[in-house]
């Protein structure tokens, strides 16, 4: 064998570096189809999984991944968009993408504001959201064709073809507090979800009800509803 070819053989040989990934999705079985998909790819495996924000903290420090994969809806209190607003803080370069069920319109603008680098929507077909994997990894931001014309008319000013939704105007604690009246907890259940009291969850009921001009409790809750129906 010629010096040319066992440098060809070697390379050949040469194992093709995976880049490790940290799951973080309150759903098991969501964790485990997305483990799935990503070890079946000869560059990328899962390093880590995590239920909630202490686990994903502890996790990331730990095993330093090339980048997290984070849900909105997560147990114990820190919402994805609260997480994602740690890890911006503590791990600046750590790239973040968040595939959820919720409507981009309403999310994809928040988490970028946050800190991720990408959202898409878990029904879209397996390959694309390895391309958004993929896109993130390497240091671009993912959006649907739908957003990314959308925050670029707002970017340029036209706001023409660009429908703001009424939820836009709530911050993203309110919000938070929103989808948990749309999945009908109470008052005092989201207080304990959230780790707040139940004066600060009933202050923020009080600013939704003003910024989406509703008069009563039983408004709120009915549109509550009925977001969680359109978006279940």
């Amino acid at each position: 064998m010629t010096a040319i070819d066992k440098l060809a053989t070697d390379e050949i040989a040469q194992p093709i570096t995976r880049q490790r990934l940290v799951l973080i999705d309150d759903h098991a079985v969501m964790r485990l189809g997305l483990a799935q998909l990503i070890n079946d790819q000869p560059d990328l495996q899962v390093c880590g999984e995590a239920a909630n924000a202490n686990e994903a903290t502890a996790l990331i420090a730990r095993l330093n991944p090339d980048l997290i994969i984070v849900d909105i809806t997560l147990t114990q209190g820190t919402d994805g968009i609260d997480l994602i607003k740690m890890v911006r803080n503590s791990t600046p370069d750590l790239p973040i993408l968040v595939p959820s069920m919720h409507d981009e319109t309403i999310y994809a603008e928040r988490v970028l504001r946050a800190g991720a680098k990408g959202y898409i929507t878990k029904q879209e077909a397996p390959e694309s959201i390895l391309a958004a994997i993929r896109k993130v990894l390497g240091g671009e931001i993912y959006l649907s064709d739908r957003i990314a014309s959308r925050m670029l008319n707002i970017a340029t000013g036209n706001r023409k073809n660009n429908h703001q939704t009424s939820l836009d105007r709530l911050s993203d604690r309110e919000l938070q507090v929103f989808r948990l009246i749309a999945e009908g907890l109470s008052v005092r259940q989201i207080a304990e979800k959230l780790e707040l009291s139940v004066k600060t969850i009933e202050t923020h009921r009080e600013h939704i009800k003003e910024k989406l001009n509703l008069e009563s409790s039983t408004q709120l809750l009915r549109y509550a509803v009925q977001y969680g129906m359109n978006n279940s």
